[in-house]
């Protein structure tokens, strides 16, 4: 007879194996580290701040912030929560389908399209957050002062989700005036 204990086991839980959070094909990236302090009335406690960006470089991204006792803990925490924050973006021939400006708190980033063979033209958190979404030829520029890698990778977040999937393709001048003839 199979005890209670030996059937959780092999249904997977307690004591088995941790749980995977995601597949193989999800990049992450640290991209802010910081140690905070809480004043309780035996002194200071100490935790980490992990802000991680993942994605999968094919269109699903998500930032995560989270805290832990050590770095590892702060780390591994964050990714669940970026995972759990994915979003999908659009592309259009390796690019976006429109121009975006989004704000998020102090933060206002603006997101254009750009031909082929640009590349990612973007700095600092928005950069990571570009790239792990797949987003190959695309330019960016942080309008705001702030230099809060935090907000600036949401602003970023909420810029992919502003974009539609145009209804139509875009038709050049040359073409409309082809299909006039």
């Amino acid at each position: 007879m199979i005890t209670e204990t030996k059937a959780r086991k092999e249904r997977g839980g307690m004591g088995s194996e941790p749980r995977r959070f995601g597949s193989s094909d999800n990049e992450q990236k640290v991209i802010d580290l910081r140690r905070v302090t809480r004043v309780v009335a035996g002194g200071k406690r100490f935790k980490f701040r992990a802000t991680v960006v993942m994605g999968n470089r094919a269109g699903k991204v998500g930032v995560g912030v989270d805290k832990g006792e050590d770095v590892s803990q702060a780390v591994e925490k964050a990714s669940r929560s970026a995972q759990r924050n994915f979003i999908t973006v659009p592309f259009v021939d390796d690019t976006i389908p429109h121009e975006v400006l989004a704000k998020y708190k102090t933060a206002t980033v603006l997101i254009k399209p750009a031909a082929k063979g640009s590349g990612v033209i973007a700095g600092g958190a928005v950069r990571v957050v570009l790239d792990l979404a797949g987003i190959k030829n695309v330019t960016a520029k942080i309008l705001s002062r702030t230099t809060n890698k935090l907000n600036n990778a949401r602003a970023a977040i909420e810029a992919l989700k502003q974009l539609k999937t145009s209804a139509r393709p875009r038709v050049s001048s040359a073409e409309k005036s082809e299909q006039k003839k």
